[in-house]
């Protein structure tokens, strides 16, 4: 089973502030509550083919995973995908940011997909994670606004 959730959300900063933030992986620390460590395991800056090894709580289990940027044009859109071996993974996730005035409008979306056992428990992870779609934008606005 795939499924999508996501959300959007107004972000009081300009626009190449906030795809600066997001497109440093490293803050998903800041604004995701699941990531207990995260890190840039690739050289240079973020780009396409930068990859991020972060280990997350997921249902009360440490988990580690992998995942490389797929797609980045500043200001407006990165992609990801994830590199992890789980019975759910990402197969796509991303942020596209449009200019909102002086604000930005952030949309974050991921796609979720359930392999081997894990078509079992895709459904209940996305109906857990469009439950949070909207909390978990607004803590994205509210770290990008703090930094």
């Amino acid at each position: 089973m795939a499924g999508r959730f996501g959300a959007t959300v107004l972000i009081n900063r300009p626009i190449d502030d906030v795809f600066a933030f997001l497109a440093d992986g490293v803050n998903d620390k800041k604004f995701s509550p699941r990531i207990v460590e995260i890190a840039k395991t690739t050289d240079g800056p973020p780009g396409v083919g930068t990859v991020y090894a972060s280990t997350a709580k997921d249902g009360g289990i440490k988990m580690k995973h992998e995942f490389k940027l797929t797609e980045f044009e500043p200001p407006t859109r990165i992609r990801w995908t994830e590199l992890s071996e789980h019975p759910v993974v990402v197969t796509e996730g991303g942020y596209d940011l449009a200019r909102a005035g002086e604000a930005t409008q952030l949309t974050f979306f991921n796609e979720l997909e359930g392999r081997g056992v894990g078509v079992l428990l895709a459904g209940i992870a996305l109906r857990s994670a469009r439950k949070g779609a909207d909390a978990f934008a607004h803590s994205i606005k509210s770290a990008v606004e703090a930094a």
